[in-house]
């Protein structure tokens, strides 16, 4: 394997590592062998040493005396962690991994919701409203598509005023990116506008019950648009 670019080099090999633990490569309970790593990666030792030491932040793997270092069971994973979230996203997703995703959105974002139509000033309102015309001009671009809901529910958050439910956006986040990449690479899908407007409309009118009852019905779209997709690994539609 040819090395990476030097300022990109500790980042990809803690991805490289990190993405093999998540996927199932290197299973829990498995041991790791630096001097195969630095051999196959083509790294050096203090490059492959620094990037363990993050992963073992992470919760991903541990070090026993006399045996080496090994995969930690999933139990000891930093799940909320970013790099783990992404990793968990990337390449055909886990089922369990967006069932999950689409439980803990479902439990946050009707609360949130409640809270920033109680909350928004118009700074949250421009926010909302620029990003919900960006999805209406994304069309069937894709990565336009993506960005603009991540850019909305990013927005949605932030109207909370709650530093604690901003910070759960790498969540949100993670389970959008996944789901809408999955659902807006297929042939057709629903329109998004309709039911992000009726979010923002309730937020606008400062009506909490409504905004919440807003967000309850996209999530709903949302799940029925995932549910159309066929996925590989699951070969039929879910």
């Amino acid at each position: 394997m040819n090395q990476p670019p030097t300022r990109n080099l500790h980042r990809q090999i803690i991805d490289i590592i990190g993405e093999r633990i998540v996927s199932g490569a290197y299973a829990p309970g498995s041991f790791l062998s630096p001097d195969r790593l630095e051999q196959e990666i083509g790294v050096s030792k203090t490059v492959l040493r620094e990037a363990l030491r993050v992963l073992a932040a992470k919760g991903l793997i541990g070090s026993r005396q006399k045996l080496g270092t090994f995969v930690r069971p999933r139990a000891d994973w930093n799940l909320l962690d970013v790099d783990l979230l992404r990793w968990q996203g990337a390449g055909i997703p886990d089922k369990g991994f967006l069932t999950d995703l689409g439980e803990v959105r479902s439990i946050m974002e009707p609360a949130a919701a409640r809270l920033a139509a109680e909350r928004r000033d118009e700074a949250d309102l421009a926010g909302l409203a620029h990003a919900l015309e960006r999805m209406a001009d994304a069309g069937h671009d894709t990565d336009a598509a993506v960005e603009a809901d991540l850019a909305f529910h990013r927005a949605l958050l932030a109207a909370t005023h709650n530093e604690l439910l901003t910070r759960m956006e790498v969540v949100i986040e993670a389970g959008l990116r996944v789901r809408d990449h999955l659902v807006h690479s297929a042939e057709h899908w629903s329109d998004p506008v309709p039911a992000h407007r009726a979010v923002l409309d309730a937020v606008r009118d400062r009506d909490p019950h409504a905004a919440e009852q807003a967000v309850r019905h996209l999530l709903a779209q949302a799940t029925a648009d995932l549910d159309l997709v066929h996925t590989p690994q699951q070969g039929a539609s879910e």
